[in-house]
């Protein structure tokens, strides 16, 4: 179960009070799932409001990165920290259930980070973030990186205040994802397809993965890229000085 959503709870409950269940019982069961999931949302969303607000007084743009697990996300944001050092003042607050490893990774290269451990938890929220705010978004900063614990799912529902959210999606993944997965690819502002160098070793198909996307969101920004090889990494950092100026 998902402590910060509440997932199942109502369900869970339900079944550990009574042993069984009926018709009745499951329907109530329901609405008590939805009541709770509508209660949280909107409590998330008041906070992620003020937490835009905050970081619009200072002139930040803020991307919550949102992708499965191991799709190269710290990768492209050690890479991009490197490549904006002294050019672009950022901030990165990084989620993951446990460990501070990806923090880890990204310190000593020009910005400041923030680890957060959300437990048991699949995604981050809008009340986490507001806490950790002022501490990592330093005077002057311009681009906050959110970087989500590893999920296409439950990230995607829960706004932040962030400017936009930004997919990715690694060739190993497949070509599918975002028909599987359509609300990220349908709501994400730009999808990044990353392991680029990968995808001939994988016989990865880049023209079917364009197709689904184009499904979903005709006329996606899509960037490709290799955060190892360095391809692609231009067009991305482009992107982002224009976020900026």
């Amino acid at each position: 179960m998902c402590e910060t959503c509440g997932c199942g709870t109502a369900n869970e409950q339900h079944h550990h009070e009574h042993g069984h269940k009926h018709n009745h019982d499951h329907d109530h069961s329901h609405t008590k799932t939805v009541t709770l999931e509508q209660k949280v949302l909107a409590q998330n969303d008041t906070l992620a409001d003020q937490n835009r607000a905050w970081l619009a007084e200072r002139g930040v743009t803020a991307i919550n990165l949102i992708s499965a697990p191991g799709s190269g996300k710290t990768l492209l944001l050690e890479k991009t920290l490197e490549a904006l050092n002294g050019k672009i003042k950022c901030a990165v607050i990084t989620g993951d259930q446990q460990t501070d490893r990806d923090a880890q990774r990204l310190a000593g290269k020009g910005a400041s980070i923030h680890q957060i451990e959300t437990i048991s938890s699949c995604h981050l929220d809008a009340h986490q973030v507001s806490h950790v705010l002022e501490a990592v978004v330093e005077d002057g900063t311009q681009l906050l990186f959110i970087e989500n614990v590893g999920n296409m799912v439950c990230p995607t529902a829960f706004d932040l205040g962030e400017s936009f959210k930004l997919a990715l999606l690694s060739t190993p993944e497949g070509e599918d994802k975002p028909i599987k997965y359509p609300v990220l690819f349908a709501t994400a502002k730009a999808i990044i397809l990353s392991k680029m160098d990968l995808a001939e070793a994988l016989d990865w198909d880049l023209p079917a993965c364009r197709k689904y996307i184009q499904q979903v969101q005709p006329g996606a920004n899509v960037i490709e890229l290799s955060a190892k090889t360095g391809e692609g990494m231009d067009a991305w950092l482009d992107y982002l000085k224009k976020l900026v100026h």
